[in-house]
């Protein structure tokens, strides 16, 4: 069958959500079209032009205009419009469900629950933003009481948002949403591989205000982001491949544009003594194979109480072997979006097998690009790529764990720290482990419960990247603080002056002793 491929320049990171890293000039020699394939048969779905330096600069540009008039409506007013687009999205979900599915190969059901998230963060993000950003009053404190004190967030201006293939929707829209909502102005650059649902949803915006361009995209490969990255936008917004953020950040300091970077993960399971198997095991089978396993938070390790590890490794072996992979709209997943993701599962289930780990399911034979069938492995030694490495493939590890503190311990010991997930059915010990887990979130008796809370803040530590997006703090991260302070009436004592009087200073420092140095 046809593997995913994609005309691109030669420098690229081999395992990127965004495929492309940044490279030099975008106006060099190089393609001139991005072409859109569908992984499933190498269709192709259509084509977009290459933007170079010049093109991203005059984007970029007409993004500083429109931000001005975004800025000036208001909260109520942005509001208004965000929710127009929300109605405009979901009135015509399966339309935009079927280009995630043709540019992805995820089936269609996937593809449509991707655009219901996506909604519920946009519906979220315009209704709150105004609370959370607002003008609001703070304690001046007993020294400062003469002054009233008011902290606002404004928006940052122009906000550039990278995004990735796996789901290039919700991811995306997580960032998009939010910097539109605290009043920026966004110029997106999605991801070689599925330009078509960047320009779908920004037609559908256009739609409604055509005349006011904030929000705009810009397809090419690595270069076309390299110049975003330097186009002088307020903030970066990059989900992809801790190596390539790595890049990013590079080239954004050239020009101290500051970034926000959700990479990858290496998410660990825990399963104590006492869980319930049956739901563990389904919950397992979804958080390793669903989309294939090309999930940033998807289920990569599990660890389980030695007590019921056989029974647990039959039930989830169970549940995979019923799994249907291929192109159908009700096939359980479909193939890699990106083909060469094949060969990184091939080189883990073979290092993970030659240092004596067992395949339960499947093994190297079940790589057939640009499909790749399920595969379990136990008892895999903890120095494994397929342990240590983010595989981004329907490949899960099952290893022992004596309790729930060794599996925080075997958890934590990973550079990676994105998420994880407990299950227990004490609840005790269950938000110990949650407390103890080196990780941006924790979801207890389910996986990835969080993706559909839009007040939860989402983001990692480590290797997983740093900032944050979704929530108060996803709308926070693209909006700079604003602290103002108005005298109300002159001070009892006059210490901001070159002429201090000594009464005043013999007061002040009577209260100093008062109230912060008694014993």
């Amino acid at each position: 069958m046809p593997q995913r491929t994609t005309k691109q320049p030669s420098e690229t990171a081999t395992d990127d959500r965004s495929v492309s890293a940044p490279q030099g000039g975008a106006d060099t020699e190089g393609p001139s079209i991005v072409e859109s394939l569908d992984p499933r048969t190498g269709e192709l779905l259509a084509s977009y032009p290459v933007a170079g330096e010049t093109e991203v600069a005059r984007v970029v540009e007409r993004a500083r205009g429109a931000a001005q008039w975004w800025y000036d409506i208001g909260f109520d007013g942005r509001k208004g419009w965000l929710q127009s687009w929300k109605k405009a999205i979901a009135a015509d979900a399966q339309s935009l469900a079927a280009v995630i599915s043709a540019e992805t190969g995820k089936p269609a059901d996937d593809a449509l629950l991707e655009v219901m998230l996506t909604v519920e963060h946009l519906d979220w993000a315009s209704k709150k933003a105004g609370k959370v950003l607002g003008r609001r009053k703070v304690s001046a404190g007993l020294v400062s009481a003469n002054q009233e004190a008011t902290v606002r967030y404004q928006p940052l201006g122009v906000v550039g948002v990278i995004g990735p293939w796996n789901y290039p929707l919700y991811t995306p829209m997580g960032s998009i949403s939010y910097a539109l909502a605290a009043g920026n102005a966004v110029v997106f650059k999605p991801s070689e591989l599925t330009p078509g649902v960047a320009a779908w949803i920004v037609g559908k915006w256009n739609d409604l205000v055509p005349n006011q361009p904030v929000l705009q995209v810009v397809t090419g490969f690595g270069a076309t982001g390299t110049a975003l990255c330097r186009s002088g936008v307020d903030k970066i917004a990059f989900t992809g491949s801790t190596p390539t953020a790595k890049k990013v950040m590079a080239t954004c300091a050239e020009t101290l544009t500051p970034i926000v970077a959700e990479c990858g993960g290496k998410d660990a399971m825990l399963v104590d003594a006492d869980a319930d198997l049956e739901e563990a095991s389904t919950f397992a089978v979804f958080g390793a194979m669903g989309n294939a396993g090309q999930t940033c938070v998807g289920v990569e390790r599990i660890y389980v109480a030695d007590k019921v590890f056989d029974t647990f490794v039959q039930k989830v072996t169970e549940k995979a072997k019923r799994l249907r992979l291929g192109g159908g709209a009700h096939d359980s997943y479909g193939p890699m979006t990106l083909g060469r993701q094949s060969e990184v599962v091939t080189e883990q289930v073979a290092d993970a097998l030659a240092k004596g780990a067992t395949a339960v399911l499947g093994g190297p034979e079940s790589v057939r690009a640009p499909y790749v069938e399920p595969v379990i492995l136990a008892d895999v030694p903890e120095d494994s790529i397929a342990v240590t490495e983010e595989t981004f493939g329907p490949t899960v590890v099952i290893n022992r764990m004596a309790d729930l503190d060794d599996g925080v311990a075997k958890a934590n010991a990973s550079g990676y720290g994105l998420g994880a997930s407990v299950f227990t059915r004490n609840r005790g010990r269950a938000v110990a482990a949650a407390e103890r887990l080196r990780s941006g979130v924790v979801t207890i008796n389910s996986v990835l419960g969080f993706a559909g809370v839009p007040a939860l803040p989402f983001g990692g530590v480590g290797e997983s990247g740093f900032g944050r997006i979704h929530g108060a703090d996803g709308l926070r991260e693209f909006s700079r603080v604003k602290s103002v302070t108005r005298q109300k009436y002159k001070a009892p004592l006059n210490l901001l002056t070159m002429e201090r009087k000594p009464r005043d200073m013999k007061i002040a420092a009577w209260m100093l002793r008062a109230r912060h140095g008694r014993k």
